[in-house]
């Protein structure tokens, strides 16, 4: 995702919390809940990779990357 469409992300996720006070249960400001639920979706996407790569299956079959950073799980043994 572009540095654009994710700062368009965050900013409908910062007024969406806002106009519903989805903040008011945990008196965390929008900006900041915004950020974890970004954050909560990149560290998804890895562990998404990282189980097709486990697998065995083609890591990324649309051939979309992006830019955000990566996060390497380290399997438990």
């Amino acid at each position: 995702m572009d540095e654009t469409k994710e700062a368009t992300l965050r900013k409908e996720i910062e007024e969406a919390i806002n106009r519903v006070s989805a903040e008011n249960g945990s008196n965390t400001p929008d900006f900041i809940l915004a950020e974890y639920l970004l954050g909560s979706l990149a560290i998804f996407d890895a562990a998404v990779k990282a189980r097709e790569k486990w697998y065995g299956r083609e890591v990324n079959p649309t051939g979309y990357v992006g830019d955000m950073p990566v996060v390497t799980l380290n399997p438990v043994t």
